[in-house]
């Protein structure tokens, strides 16, 4: 991610591929969760082609998310249209709580580690993989997962796969070895070095707050996407064994900042589509 000036407005420039999937799933969490959950496929096309991404891709991501579950056809006022179902809801209703959150969550002490069965399957072992990833558990051995913190969609998650998993939440002895752990299980130098790399690529909230709706909702959907990222890469940690001064915190307030900056104009956007569709 970059930055990039159009007029008097420095916007953010994404240096990769947004890709259909990914553009569908970010406009029902960060947009239609507050406007019921559903809206018509016109208007899903029309939002994920501010961000580039084609109406055929769209379309076809629909589908599969609807075949996997995620969204359901609904149609309103004589429209067609799709909504999150209520497994897609919970899902990304916990998303946006972990993209916005002020800090990490909070810590007792203690770590939940997971151990995974695959029997040996390497496409299952993949889909773990992500899974665990996301949940913010980090490989410890084979088969096995840690977290600072018992993820509340840990079954719920796992049981699509169809694998078996036992889980122990407990203390590490002795205490004072967690940062070691956690520099044993996650790489924390390439997560800083991402962290401050997103960082220096945002620009500064007075300048995307000039920017119009179209912009701004492309800008914001850019910007949440990269963020989104670090859902899968930083497990968020607790203060206690990470590094002092950890970059994640500043990425983290400056991420806020742009966001917030962005906000309105591109709420307006969004709602400029969907009163345009529904005519």
């Amino acid at each position: 991610m970059a930055l990039a000036c159009s007029g008097t407005a420095a916007r953010v420039r994404h240096t990769g591929t947004v890709h259909a999937r990914s553009a569908v799933v970010d406009l029902f969490g960060d947009h239609l969760r507050r406007r019921g959950w559903w809206a018509p496929v016109s208007a899903i096309v029309t939002l994920t082609g501010t961000v580039e991404v084609g109406g055929p891709a769209t379309r076809t991501a629909i589908s599969r998310l609807a075949a996997q579950g995620w969204l359901e056809p609904r149609t309103d006022s004589g429209q067609r249209g799709y909504a999150a179902t209520a497994r897609a809801q919970d899902r990304w209703h916990r998303a946006h709580d972990r993209i916005y959150a002020l800090t990490a969550p909070p810590w007792d002490g203690r770590w939940h580690v997971v151990h995974v069965d695959t029997g040996g399957d390497r496409r299952r072992r993949e889909q773990v993989a992500t899974t665990m990833a996301y949940l913010g558990y980090g490989r410890l051995g084979v088969g096995g997962w840690v977290s600072p913190r018992p993820s509340p969609e840990l079954a719920s998650s796992l049981r699509p796969l169809g694998v078996g998993w036992v889980a122990v939440h407990g203390d590490l002895q002795p205490a004072q070895d967690g940062a070691r752990l956690a520099g044993r299980v996650w790489d924390l130098a390439d997560i800083a070095t991402a962290h401050r790399r997103f960082e220096q690529g945002l620009p500064h909230p007075d300048q995307v707050a000039r920017s119009g709706p179209e912009e701004s909702y492309r800008d914001r959907t850019l910007l949440v996407h990269e963020w989104r990222r670090f859902l899968f890469r930083d497990p968020e940690l607790p203060p206690e064994v990470l590094p002092h001064d950890w970059p994640g915190h500043r990425a983290r307030m400056r991420f806020l900042e742009v966001a917030r900056a962005l906000a309105p104009a591109a709420d307006r956007y969004v709602d400029e589509v969907l009163a345009a569709t529904s005519r």
